[in-house]
């Protein structure tokens, strides 16, 4: 048997932490009751559900009971969209940004097939979101402004703080995509001033299928699906009481740890690109250089498709970002929205590194890619 591929695809998923596996175990075995039971198998799994909320808050900066867990991150996005629209309906339009995953892009899209107003703002070439335009159009009929924090395929941070600044002075209310920022960089609710944040736990090494939205302590927030009183009647239904104590638990293990793990990430990821730019004349990176996750590096092949790199490096395990739809290869929607032309951008490749990411990894990831893009490019 052939080994594994090197997983450089981090910003797909992550793999659940040792410590993690751990803390959930008891939940899904001994620790089965419901927490809404008032017996004494309810009181186990209530108090780590407690346990949990508060370590999701810590790492976020925010009160436990500020906490909502959903059951992902596009739970968490829709509940926030959707629940400030309907809490505001007397402010018809929602300002967003040309750059968001289907989980923001959707929900703001059946809004505006309900009658909302949907502003699109732009982004410069280095993919970060136009504040001058934002300020235009950010004004008293605006309910909420939606951003992510940082992208998914470049990694480029997003200018939040000069988004809730427009927002705060138009009456508006905030909400921030950090599904992808969780864990690599510090992300501090306060310091952003945001009233919503959205969580995923499987980009955080916790399992799939778990989530939590942050909703700041007054902001007007409409339930998206009703039934009993669980998580404020909020977001109804029995807890997911394994999957929230590992949630709990992979935060508290990546705060210990964020700023080792985030310095040890920026490196490998900048050896990987500087072991490529050398070998490879003409590559590009697509996204700001500074202002970008420390394990996230999108870079632009010449003379070749990004899909046809990967292909030729099967023994990387990575993401192009690009969709194929009968047949017809597009390229990613965020690096065309940075202005690269379409020929250009099919060139692009995701390579997102974690904490079980290597030096020999990027080593031997780097020989790989390097051969595979002679191969695609039919460059001597």
């Amino acid at each position: 048997m052939s080994p594994k591929p090197i997983y450089l695809d981090y910003n797909a998923t992550t793999p659940l932490l040792p410590e993690v596996v751990e803390a959930m175990l008891p939940y899904l075995t001994t620790h089965f009751g419901n927490p809404s039971s008032a017996h004494i198998y309810g009181q186990e799994p209530k108090r780590a559900v407690a346990h949990a909320r508060e370590c999701v808050a810590e790492l976020i900066g925010c009160d436990a009971d500020e906490i909502l867990f959903t059951s992902g991150g596009t739970e968490a996005n829709n509940l926030a969209i959707h629940g400030v629209a309907e809490a505001r309906v007397d402010r018809p339009c929602i300002v967003t940004t040309v750059i968001e995953h289907p989980a923001t892009a959707q929900p703001c899209n059946a809004l505006q097939a309900c009658g909302r107003r949907i502003v699109l703002i732009g982004v410069d070439a280095d993919g970060r979101a136009d504040v001058e335009s934002a300020r235009r159009e950010i004004g008293s009929d605006v309910a909420l402004v939606t951003l992510m924090h940082s992208n998914n395929e470049t990694g480029v941070l997003q200018p939040v703080n000069e988004f809730a600044r427009l927002a705060r002075a138009a009456g508006a209310f905030i909400h921030t995509d950090a599904a992808q920022s969780l864990g690599k960089v510090p992300v501090r609710v306060h310091e952003l001033d945001v009233d919503l944040l959205s969580i995923a736990g499987h980009k955080l090494y916790a399992p799939k299928g778990i989530g939590a939205l942050y909703v700041r302590r007054g902001t007007p927030l409409a339930p998206w699906t009703r039934g009993a009183n669980q998580e404020r009647g909020l977001r109804p239904g029995t807890e997911n009481v394994a999957s929230i104590v590992a949630l709990g638990a992979a935060c508290a293990a990546v705060a210990r740890d964020l700023a080792e793990a985030a310095a040890r990430m920026r490196s490998l990821r900048d050896r990987l690109e500087q072991r490529l730019a050398a070998s490879i004349p003409g590559l590009a990176l697509n996204g700001h250089r500074e202002l970008r996750l420390p394990n996230t590096l999108n870079v632009r092949f010449p003379h070749c498709t990004g899909s046809a790199v990967l292909t030729a490096a099967d023994t990387v395990a990575a993401s192009t970002g690009s969709a194929c739809h009968s047949g017809e290869v597009t390229a990613p929607a965020v690096i065309l929205a940075m202005g690269v032309p379409q020929v250009e951008a099919l060139g692009s490749v995701r390579l997102s590194l974690g904490r079980g990411t290597t030096q020999s990894d990027i080593d031997a990831a780097a020989d790989a890619l390097i051969a595979a893009w002679h191969c695609a490019s039919g460059e001597a």
